[in-house]
């Protein structure tokens, strides 16, 4: 053998001889001895008490799973138990975690790339106890000691397969979130598949799909205590092997959970837990009113009846801008009425935002009074909501939630195909576009399908200011009377139509607020139409019903033209004109309605067209509040023709901006309206037979 080859076989049986030297030293040493100065320098880099309480050991084996040389060379396999792990100075309570036994093998090779491969991490009976105080401190995170800028990092990588665990108990007090949870993790008696709990479910599909398979459930769990101050209770099922490198091995969660009065029950697999990877999840949501998710899930959403959903929820949790969830295909009902979409929510900075379009095919008109707080106080009382109702008030006084506003933001399309409400009141559909910015919320437009026609409107409300500052348009556009009021027969050969203008504008944190601070204006007309007593009570209005009684007693009335104009100013709708030519009268109405105390105070006063006399003798009146308005005959004498001669002079200029509302008629018949106000805008009274 020459020299070279003799000093190379030295050199290998050299290393040979020390590795083996190594392995029986590690095999044979009573790794127990090192253990007070293992806990000590670990307990020094933590500044916190660790130990190692009961037996340490170092054990060889092969890997035959492994393959190729990893298989031949022998793995030290590291066991130790009774590990306790001590809490911070500032904790009262002494310990943080504990394990029974810990079991670890080490792959050797990769030590000589300075790589630390673990494949797989086993803990027993863990336990531990999560602690956060008010003042953002917690025992979960680990003071390392300064950290020295000239020090080069450290050039070992760590790499931890996957992570198995038997039973446990975890706990959980955070002072921030006002939370306080128990988890207690148990072995299931057997092993339960993914798909008999997924079965064919969005996520179990999107699962088949990718050609990926989850492990089993192995173990389930309970908990129970509080979540932001309201009380939680949970129980589910979780596999055994949390993989943190193989994102190819989903872990496996089932979920059902009650927080409050909310309701959630979910079921799908955790991907990449490492880094929080994603969630592929089934997810059924209910509670008593969307708003309560708030607290909950920082997701503002609006008030309304009880809820339920069933959709698929897919979230990103480790996106660079923020994490993502998506909760798709989902289908519901909020009160009675039925829900679909998709909706997208987005944890970016400044604030985080929600998107997304809603279907609704058949939308009950009540389901939509908890968004300005007009349902009534029982109802109010279901949903969790605060204020109440006063006895005798008609608008709403609930407040808005302002501060939840600038929370997030949000770009939500809402559809209701079909309104449902009343066979007399046929508002048929609905349309908006919800922009919430910084607080200030916007409904551009907001578009109701009402009887042929379009209710067209433009609503801002800036929660940004304190109070609450609303602005509103309003147009009216083609409302057919004989769909208006279907049930009434007079009706049913009508061309007439209803076209109005309105304007608000007002400040306050409730319906009532920004009513009873109104500055605005409406304007209405309406054209060749019918009227009775029948009609008042169909619409429901039993002081309409006093007074057509009084003047017409029970006929039906044809209607040639309505006009009305009303100012508003800090709260107070006066009439600048309210006339009603019909074919027997013109009827004026003369008064004021205050939004702010809710009372109104309104004249009748019928002119006679023709030798027809009324039993009427005196002008009618309508006063009171807005919950029970009055009726009854003034004591003054009905004013002379020659008195409605002096009131024209005050509406020309009322009746000149009414007649932007006549649309032509086409091949109707000719709109009456146009020559009572052409007549008015002259300073003439409307033409009559003596």
């Amino acid at each position: 053998m020459s020299r070279p080859l003799r000093i190379i076989a030295w050199t290998v049986a050299t290393l040979v001889v020390l590795v083996l030297a190594l392995v029986v030293f590690i095999a044979t040493f009573n790794w127990n001895r090192v253990k007070p100065t293992l806990n000590e320098k670990v307990s020094a880099a933590l500044h916190r008490p660790f130990a190692i309480n009961g037996n340490l050991a170092v054990e060889w084996g092969r890997e035959p799973d492994e393959g190729g040389l990893k298989a031949w060379v022998p793995w030290p396999h590291f066991i130790a138990e009774d590990i306790s792990l001590g809490n911070p100075d500032w904790s009262s309570t002494p310990q943080m975690a504990g394990l029974k036994r810990i079991e670890f093998r080490l792959s050797p090779l990769p030590l000589l790339a300075q790589h630390i491969v673990i494949p797989r991490i086993n803990l027993t009976e863990p336990t531990a106890d999560l602690q956060r105080l008010k003042d953002g401190r917690a025992n979960w995170t680990f003071d390392m000691g300064p950290k020295d800028e000239s020090t080069e990092p450290s050039s070992w990588v760590l790499d931890i397969g996957a992570i198995g665990f038997d039973k446990g108990k975890v706990t959980l007090d955070d002072a921030t979130l006002n939370t306080q949870v128990e988890v207690l993790i148990d072995p299931l008696g057997k092993p339960i598949p993914f798909k008999a709990l997924a079965g064919q479910t969005d996520a179990a599909k999107a699962l088949e799909k990718e050609g990926n398979s989850a492990q089993d459930y192995a173990f389930g769990f309970k908990a129970s205590g509080k979540y932001k101050g309201l009380p939680v209770k949970g129980d589910g099922k979780i596999g055994g092997l949390l993989a943190l490198q193989d994102t190819r091995q989903p872990f496996p969660v089932q979920v059902d959970v009650t927080a409050g009065d909310t309701y959630a029950a979910a079921v799908g697999t955790l991907t990449d837990p490492r880094n929080l990877g994603a969630l592929d999840l089934h997810l059924k949501l209910s509670g008593t009113s969307l708003g309560n998710l708030f607290p909950l899930t920082g997701v503002n959403l609006p008030d309304s009846p009880a809820y339920s959903t069933d959709g698929h929820l897919i979230a990103r949790l480790h996106e660079a801008s923020g994490a993502t969830f998506r909760y798709e295909g989902f289908n519901g009902r909020i009160g009675d009425s039925d829900i679909h979409g998709d909706l997208g929510f987005a944890a970016t900075q400044p604030r985080p935002k929600l998107t997304g379009k809603l279907v609704s095919n058949q939308l009950l008109f009540a389901d939509l009074a908890p968004l300005i707080g007009a349902d009534s106080n029982a109802e109010q009382k279901a949903r969790g909501g605060a204020s109440k109702q006063p006895d005798g008030k008609v608008l709403p006084v609930e407040e808005f939630k302002t501060d939840r506003w600038r929370a997030m933001d949000a770009d939500v399309e809402f559809s209701g195909k079909r309104i449902v409400k009343s066979e007399s009141l046929p508002i048929t559909d609905l349309y908006t576009h919800v922009v919430l910015d910084d607080g200030k919320l916007s409904l551009e437009p907001l578009r109701f399908g009402v009887a042929g026609g379009q209710l067209n409107a433009q609503v801002g409300l800036n929660g940004r200011s304190t109070p609450l500052q609303g602005q509103a348009k309003l147009s009216a556009r083609g409302f057919k009377l004989k769909q208006l009021f279907p049930t009434f027969e007079p009706m049913r050969t009508s061309f007439g139509e209803l076209n109005g203008d309105a304007q608000f504008s007002g400040t306050g944190n409730s319906v009532a607020a920004l009513l009873g601070t109104s500055n605005g204006g409406v304007k209405m007309l309406i054209n060749d139409g019918a009227v009775s007593r029948d009609l008042m009570e169909i619409a429901g209005l039993n002081v309409g019903n006093y007074v057509m009684g009084k003047i017409f007693g029970d006929k039906e009335v044809k209607i040639n033209c309505a006009a009305a104009d009303v100012g508003i100013k800090d709260g107070l709708a006066s009439t600048n004109l309210f006339v009603f030519d019909t074919e027997n009268a013109v009827i004026y109405i003369d008064g004021d309605a205050n939004f702010k105390t809710e009372r109104m105070d309104f004249k009748v006063t019928p002119e006679s067209k023709g030798f027809r006399l009324f039993s009427l003798r005196s002008p009618l009146y309508v006063r009171g509040t807005f919950a029970k308005p009055s009726a009854g005959v003034q004591t003054v004498p009905l004013l002379l023709r020659g008195a409605g001669m002096v009131a024209l002079g005050a509406v020309v200029a009322p009746a000149a901006g009414l007649l932007a509302l006549v649309v032509p008629s086409g091949d109707k018949a000719p709109n009456e309206c146009r020559p009572l106000l052409e007549q008015m805008q002259q300073g003439k009274v409307p033409k009559t037979v003596r």
